[in-house]
């Protein structure tokens, strides 16, 4: 990381790519360059965990919808659905470039990465063809309904009750930690309809409309000041028959899907990626170089460079895990291993480079969001306070360890 070594690079050479496929990445890569929106002017949220105003999530939405109309957006999902039905996976081709490239995420991440796949697995025709285009269109945004006060690592435990009524449904209860519940549509909700039957067999699972009677939506604002967050209290709210996804008591089953594709266990997303901001090793060197510690350069400081070299073999690992993950070959003896730790790595990586940026920066690392003497405009500590969201939400390190421990490694359940 000094000035005068060379830039970190791969010790390994980019995966080759068909030449079909090596043209569309270079034909995305000029779309975005062309066409990427410029700062707007105000405050754009990291990730969609922190779309708070008005401003921001309209912003998000045209640019969602700019990416769909150019045919950027729901390639893998079928042609009636309003995708493309590619064959080719050129989905993940846009995310990679998205990412590369810093471009913002799209603001319906929950429909486009969990709720559409999971519609696309378990609904019916009817419920695939009045969900699925409005999701890619940002028409119709969705939030989750799966955390409670009193459930979130033991899901199962939830108390949010479905009763049935003449026309549908009624629902009864609490949920917390609803990003985007106060500019969504419809939520992918998980409800108890058999209080009597084993805690995994009485639950199912619901399309439930937010614009329902009965239904309060309460901000939560996170230790960065910003909201996204919230709970949604339930008070005998409606909702239509065909609102079940699935059958009565499918609902754990079906929640897995879903959880499998919020935590990069399965591929089948819409498209986009989590964040807006491309914070990587890279971007760590480049802040070492300009940073100040004891006279001179962090770059020179040999903990830092220590510390910082660990970073990057670490995000060499994921990169080149990305390749494994899709040659069968090398992954038939422990099939889910890599896809079930992408999750746990990556959020504490994020986390581990955002701190040690911190630490770099020293006392400049408390100038915030707004301070004109703040380095890279503050977006350093308010990544490091926002990572730790990142390390709970969709099941927390400790909940992956386990699975990871029990269902891949085969170790006993911990007493």
């Amino acid at each position: 990381m000094s000035p005068t070594r060379r830039r970190l690079r791969s010790v390994a050479p980019e995966e080759p790519e068909p030449r079909e496929i090596a043209e569309f990445r270079r034909e995305v890569r000029a779309w975005i360059e062309a066409n990427r929106p410029p700062d707007p002017g105000f405050k754009l949220p990291q990730s969609f965990l922190e779309v708070e105003s008005d401003r921001q999530f309209e912003w998000l939405r045209t640019w969602q919808r700019k990416v769909y109309d150019a045919g950027y957006l729901g390639l893998d999902w079928p042609a009636e659905y309003g995708g493309q039905g590619d064959p080719l996976k050129r989905q993940r081709i846009v995310s990679q470039e998205m990412a590369r490239a810093g471009a913002p995420f799209f603001v319906n991440t929950i429909g486009l990465q969990w709720a559409g796949p999971t519609i696309l697995a378990h609904g019916t025709e009817e419920q695939k063809r009045r969900y699925l285009k409005p999701i890619l269109t940002a028409e119709e945004i969705w939030c989750q309904g799966f955390s409670e006060p009193g459930a979130g690592s033991d899901l199962a435990s939830l108390t949010t009750r479905a009763e049935r009524t003449a026309d549908g449904w009624e629902v009864t209860g609490h949920k917390v930690w609803t990003t985007l519940a106060h500019k969504s549509k419809f939520m992918i909700l998980l409800a108890r309809t058999d209080p009597e039957a084993p805690k995994y067999e009485g639950i199912s699972y619901f399309l439930f409309p937010m614009d329902a009677p009965g239904v309060t939506v309460q901000p939560l604002v996170k230790m960065s000041g910003e909201g996204g967050f919230n709970q949604v209290i339930f008070d005998r709210a409606p909702m239509p028959r065909d609102a079940l996804l699935g059958r009565e008591g499918q609902g754990w089953q079906i929640a897995m899907t879903t959880l499998a594709f919020e935590r990069g266990a399965a591929e089948g997303s819409g498209g986009g990626q989590l964040g807006a901001h491309a914070e990587s090793i890279r971007s760590l060197a480049a802040l070492a170089r300009r940073a100040h510690r004891d006279g001179g350069p962090a770059s020179r400081d040999p903990v830092l460079r220590d510390r910082a070299v660990r970073l990057w073999l670490v995000e060499e690992a994921l990169r080149l895990n990305g390749f494994r993950r899709r040659v069968e070959g090398l992954n038939r003896d422990r099939p889910h291993a890599l896809a079930l730790m992408n999750k746990l790595v990556f959020s504490e990586y994020a986390q581990d480079l955002a701190e040690l940026a911190c630490e770099m920066l020293g006392p400049e690392a408390t100038l915030w969001l707004g301070d004109p003497r703040a380095p890279d405009r503050g977006e350093w500590p308010r990544a490091y306070v926002n990572s730790f969201g990142v390390t709970i939400g969709g099941g927390t390190s400790e909940i992956q360890r386990n699975i990871l421990g029990e269902r891949v490694l085969g170790l006993p359940k911990s007493k």
